[in-house]
């Protein structure tokens, strides 16, 4: 009965329109004072407790070398190094953005920076080339989204500081299938254009190929330091963040000297407003999930789920449903903070890796990024091409239908997860 409530009392507010933070606030508060005897000093305890997580730190770090990157010519002369690699396949310039995406992705671990950082760039680049502007948007908006899946990724940092579960190893879990599912976008892509007769470039030379690599290699040397720095122990994932944030200042403003010192404090103060945002969600939602725990919501459903005799298969489509659903409402931040601790004891108690569950669940995030009426992802491409909602969504449904397929099979074959953390950690 109680449960009811709460998610009454929560989707009511949000229907309002009211964002969704504030939601969360506000439904605890109006249940505990008028339905518990809980103290007001342990709601306010809690506020503050509920941030003093040194993952949490990461957060605003990777906010802030994403914004590095994104003005300081990073994503360009990935492009570039890109573009001479595969340029010459059938829709060559396309491929280079998939591409580009994923390397952007392996250095700013969020969604919307990739699509802002290669879409702005390469779609004009494409409609010039004679690609349908439709076309390359549906590429950008979905490769975009591998900004969340390739490691470093701040939805992994949320969902280690909702479960407790090891950042380094759902880093590491996400190189393969985030590989995987940029090689899938990628040859839906090559597929499409090659049936259009889309236009190609022309082939480069090694030596062209070379000097690309050359000029795009500080950028990509920040995967080195932040991966690699992780996994050989020199520190952890929030000091590789702050390792990330201090490298990528340094080498938009003095290596590659695309951003001056004056656009610096810009920088500074749209990552401090964006962290601000995610660390005001992520508090309310710590609310939140203390209230479900003391509830025992979880532990109900568990058992509920248990006793119905639900296995672990039918669980995961449940799941995959439910946060489909959640995708459609609500952005990513929100749904790893409100669903990950009801629904993890419940994994946990089926026998599921909470590492694989960690990765079901971001890829979840990544397909609710590119489908309506919430997908952030869709609303910045449309900013950059200056289409539609609607149109952009018929845009985007060839790689949709990919990333379906994709989350199928590791949803259903853990080992595309787990495979690279146990060889790693054990």
């Amino acid at each position: 009965m109680n449960a009811a409530i709460i998610f009454i009392l929560l989707f009511g507010l949000m229907l309002t329109g009211m964002p969704i933070s504030i939601s969360l606030g506000l439904t605890v508060l109006t249940f505990l004072f008028t339905m518990t005897d809980v103290p007001i000093q342990s709601v306010a305890l809690k506020l503050f407790t509920g941030i003093e997580k040194f993952e949490i730190m990461a957060i605003p770090f990777f906010i802030l070398a994403g914004n590095f990157l994104t003005h300081g010519g990073v994503a360009r002369r990935m492009i570039n190094f890109a573009t001479s690699m595969v340029g010459h396949w059938h829709g060559g310039l396309a491929l280079a953005g998939v591409m580009a995406c994923a390397l952007f992705a392996a250095v700013s671990g969020s969604s919307p920076a990739t699509v802002v950082a290669i879409g702005s760039i390469i779609l004009p680049a494409m409609v010039k080339q004679g690609f349908p502007k439709r076309f390359g948007a549906g590429v950008i908006t979905t490769s975009g989204a591998l900004g969340i899946l390739i490691p470093p990724s701040i939805v992994m940092v949320m969902y280690s500081v909702s479960t407790n579960t090891s950042v380094g190893k759902l880093f590491m879990a996400g190189v393969v299938p985030g590989l995987m599912l940029a090689f899938l976008l990628g040859l839906t892509t090559w597929h499409l254009a090659r049936k259009n007769n889309y236009p190609r470039l022309p082939k480069a030379s090694w030596k062209e190929r070379m000097v690309a690599f050359r000029k795009s290699g500080w950028g990509l040397f920040l995967i080195v330091i932040v991966m690699g720095g992780i996994y050989s122990g020199v520190f952890t994932p929030t000091e590789a963040a702050a390792m990330a944030a201090v490298y990528a200042f340094i080498i938009a403003v003095f290596v590659y000297k695309d951003m001056s010192l004056k656009q610096v404090p810009k920088v500074l103060l749209d990552s401090a407003s964006m962290s601000a945002m995610l660390l005001y969600i992520i508090t309310n939602a710590v609310l939140f999930s203390f209230l479900v725990t003391s509830e025992n919501i979880p532990q109900s459903m568990a058992a509920m789920i248990t006793d119905s005799g639900l296995g672990p298969i039918t669980f995961l489509l449940v799941v995959n449903v439910l946060l489909l659903l959640a995708g459609n409402v609500m952005e990513p931040s929100s749904i790893v903070l409100i669903m990950a601790p009801i629904l993890f004891p419940v994994a946990m108690k089926l026998g599921i890796d909470p590492v694989h569950f960690g990765i079901l669940i971001v890829v979840n995030m990544e397909v609710g990024m590119c489908h309506p009426p919430v997908g952030l992802n869709l609303y910045v491409a449309s900013g950059i091409t200056k289409m539609g909602i609607t149109e952009l969504t018929i845009a985007v449904m060839p790689w949709l239908l990919t990333m379906l397929a994709f989350l199928a099979l590791v949803t259903y074959v853990p080992q595309i997860s787990l495979w690279l953390p146990n060889l790693v950690f054990n």
